[in-house]
């Protein structure tokens, strides 16, 4: 199963983190207040972007998207594409989570010490701004090309919005490439919302989300445990933006004001943890190679 490979992965910090006090007392508790229906629809055009990543043949996956870019192989570089959605004339990007059959895929999610930021990528970072090892490399193997092809596809197109997704180890590049972007395209609109988030960097990093994404919403499912990983004890924080579904009332869709909120996902426990709610649903949605329609997966 998909999960399997990142849990294994990342079980060495939960065992680090959860014999001591958890959640880290960050000092925010703010109240959350319940989405209606129609807000939590329209995370559901990102939530197929992150579907169909997992796809070998997003093509067939979403077959409403123009196509510009597609790569990746499922391994080292996990698989993504750009694309064009005609119905809004946004440029879209998405990028694939862990392949649990390739070691390589699940290697990118052990490198979990962290590094200091490139700041070749990211010039404007403010000093201290460390994140995850093995996120930041696989990043730097596509930054550069999916920046060109968006500069591209807003050019031809006459476009000034882009759309960013993934889920999991997809949901961790994808916020780094909408960082990547919103740096290199100041006047665009970078709408960016992940799915099953783990945790990319350390507090500044997460400040320096927040400055610069002040709309990212980043939704966490029930009881996943991705989202708790890697743990705060280890440095680790969670930027602004969490959209969560309670485990007690799935029905309630919460939006989490500020970072690690108390009354979100940070408050699951370990022993509540659940892979299914990893991987779903989102708006209604599956994520996973699992979830890819017939013939769009080989």
């Amino acid at each position: 199963m998909f999960l399997n490979g990142f849990i294994l992965a990342i079980q060495a910090s939960l065992v680090l983190s959860y014999p001591v006090s958890r959640p880290i007392a960050r000092g925010n508790s703010a109240s959350v207040s319940v989405l209606s229906t129609d807000s939590v629809d329209t995370f559901h055009e990102h939530a197929l972007l992150s579907q169909a990543a997992y796809c070998s043949s997003p093509q067939i996956a979403l077959p409403t998207i123009d196509y510009i870019l597609t790569g990746g192989d499922g391994g080292t570089t996990p698989r993504f594409f750009v694309g064009r959605d005609p119905a809004s004339n946004a440029i879209v990007v998405a990028h694939e989570g862990t392949n649990a059959e390739d070691p390589f895929s699940v290697a990118i999610d052990a490198q979990f010490i962290r590094t200091d930021i490139n700041t070749t990528l990211f010039p404007s970072a403010p000093s201290g701004v460390e994140v995850h090892d093995g996120f930041a490399k696989t990043f730097a193997l596509t930054a550069d090309q999916i920046l060109s092809t968006v500069q591209k596809g807003l050019s031809d197109n006459n476009a000034n919005t882009v759309l960013v997704s993934g889920h999991s180890l997809g949901a961790a590049l994808a916020t780094m490439t909408a960082v990547f972007l919103k740096e290199n395209l100041a006047n665009t609109n970078i709408s960016t919302v992940v799915f099953g988030l783990p945790r990319v960097g350390n507090q500044a990093w997460a400040d320096f989300v927040d400055a610069t994404l002040p709309d990212l919403r980043h939704m966490h499912n029930k009881n996943d445990p991705v989202p708790t990983v890697p743990p705060e004890l280890l440095g680790f924080v969670h930027p602004s933006g969490e959209v969560y579904v309670q485990p007690n009332s799935p029905n309630d869709t919460v939006f989490c004001p500020g970072q690690e909120n108390s009354n979100c996902s940070d408050s699951n426990e370990a022993i509540d943890a659940s892979i299914p709610d990893h991987l779903g649903p989102y708006t209604g949605l599956q994520m996973g190679r699992s979830a890819c329609p017939a013939g769009s997966n080989t």
